[in-house]
């Protein structure tokens, strides 16, 4: 199913208003991004964006995630979440962690998952906009601490598409679970092909 914006179910968590939504509709309607896919309508999820090559993924899936209605939650240094811009990263769903605390991001990040009724946690997997041959598997710890399932989205930038998949279960083996994920993102849907290694 591909749509402009498709539905979203009740248990999904859910932000802002019609003006939002409009706004941020407009901008996908002027840009030509269409979503492939539906949002599992689930009250907690991880959801992992790829391919991460450019400065343009964060603006195009703030613009994704307003259109949809999200409140989606990412995770920062807490550093930067400091005067001046530590209002407008928690505005957007910004999380500060400590990487120097005892209790490490990944169990942070499991009792942020506990504590809520609802939570969508997105992350990129790759952790970085350079080259790299491997994930990092935080997510994937967090999502099988947690409990919760996780659902790749994939940013073709050439067809302008969100490609949304359908949710998975991890198994407790990591390297068959992250081969298992990573068929879902091809390089040449990256906003830089040769920044992503399949």
């Amino acid at each position: 199913m591909t749509a402009l914006i498709p539905p979203v179910g009740d248990h999904v968590h859910r932000r802002g208003n019609f003006i939002s939504k409009a706004i941020a509709s407009f901008f996908l309607l002027v840009t030509g991004w269409r979503f492939e896919g539906q949002l599992p309508n689930l009250r907690k999820f991880v959801l992992i964006v790829a391919p991460h090559t450019s400065n343009w993924d964060f603006p195009t899936g703030v613009m994704a995630m307003y259109a949809l209605g999200l409140r989606g939650t990412f995770l920062g240094k807490d550093t930067l979440f400091k005067w001046p811009f530590g209002y407008l990263f928690r505005w957007l769903g910004g999380v500060p962690v400590d990487r120097s605390s005892k209790n490490n991001v990944v169990d942070q990040t499991i009792a942020l998952f506990n504590a809520r009724e609802k939570m969508i946690l997105a992350i990129s997997p790759e952790g970085t906009r350079k080259r790299t041959e491997k994930w990092r598997t935080g997510f994937y710890w967090v999502a099988l601490g947690a409990k919760v399932p996780i659902v790749p989205v994939a940013f073709d930038f050439p067809r302008k598409r969100f490609v949304i998949h359908e949710p998975q279960q991890m198994t407790g083996d990591v390297d068959r679970d992250i081969a298992h994920l990573r068929t879902f993102f091809k390089s040449a849907q990256a906003y830089r092909p040769s920044f992503y290694v399949e």
